[in-house]
């Protein structure tokens, strides 16, 4: 556990998810006071990234139409823009261009898109033209399908290969290197084994040169190693993937329990810098 870490402190970013089905805390946010309480309490735990989605992409979740996606979230990102400093970015969870460039117009500085440009090709060149910070996750199949069976001969090396794949699409399509996050979508098209597998060989994701982003919060599969507790009751273990990702380079990790996760991100990279003399 002692190889080199990024070379700035781990990043939170806060999940807001204004959906009635979100696996954890669908319809806790749907109101705009709600969602934007509950990203204003995000920052004060130490949050540095918000991400908003209006859709879903939860195992069996159906597709959400645009406009509805627009009609969730556009009013809520307007308002945290004008009541946060600048310097917190604002995400966009959608796979949707269209949905992607309305929010961005409204105030939103990155976009996180689960199928990595791949359900809309529209996607790469929007953030190419208005040079946006774009996370590229891998995910095998739909949220409908990709729990069905997933299977890998090798999970790492193939989630690896098809990232830098994606890497390179969108630096083809104008998006600057500096601009491209890579995320290998833990339980997206994966079952438990491949999640760990993955959990353990986050450096070798690391190494593509990209800033990697990490989402396990509240995961199913987490549960599964805990007796099986509810999603709220997952945090612990969430925390234990955050110190493992800090102490092999990950930058950014996608959670729901800011402050819980700010301890174990802050402890973990006291000690990164101390193995590697820093």
């Amino acid at each position: 556990m002692s190889r080199p870490q990024s070379p700035r402190p781990p990043r939170l970013m806060g999940i807001l998810n204004i959906t009635p089905d979100s696996f954890s805390d669908g319809g806790r946010y749907l109101e705009r006071e709600a969602a934007v309480a509950r990203a204003l309490r995000m920052l004060e735990e130490g949050a540095d990234i918000l991400d908003i989605g209006g859709e879903s992409t939860r195992p069996g979740s159906a597709p959400v139409p645009p406009e509805e996606q627009e009609r969730r979230i556009l009013d809520v990102i307007r308002q945290l823009r004008d009541g946060i400093p600048a310097t917190i970015p604002l995400s966009i969870d959608t796979t949707w261009a269209r949905v992607a460039r309305a929010a961005l117009a409204a105030g939103a500085d990155w976009i996180n898109d689960t199928s990595a440009g791949l359900d809309d090709p529209d996607m790469l060149p929007l953030a190419a033209e208005l040079q946006a910070p774009i996370v590229l996750m891998h995910r095998r199949g739909t949220p409908q399908t990709m729990q069905t069976a997933p299977e890998y001969a090798d999970v790492v090396g193939e989630v690896r290969d098809h990232l830098a794949a994606r890497a390179e699409a969108a630096l083809a399509a104008g998006v600057r290197e500096c601009d491209i996050l890579l995320d290998p979508g833990i339980g997206f098209g994966k079952d438990q084994e491949h999640n760990l597998t993955l959990l353990a060989g986050l450096g070798r994701l690391v190494d593509l040169g990209f800033p990697v982003l990490l989402g396990t919060s509240r995961k199913r599969f987490l549960g599964a190693l805990c007796g099986d507790v509810a999603a709220d009751e997952r945090v612990a273990a969430t925390c234990a993937t955050t110190a493992l990702g800090v102490m092999q380079g990950v930058e950014i990790f996608r959670v729901h329990d800011v402050a819980a996760n700010r301890q174990a991100a802050d402890v973990a990279w006291a000690i990164a810098c101390r193995s590697t003399g820093e």
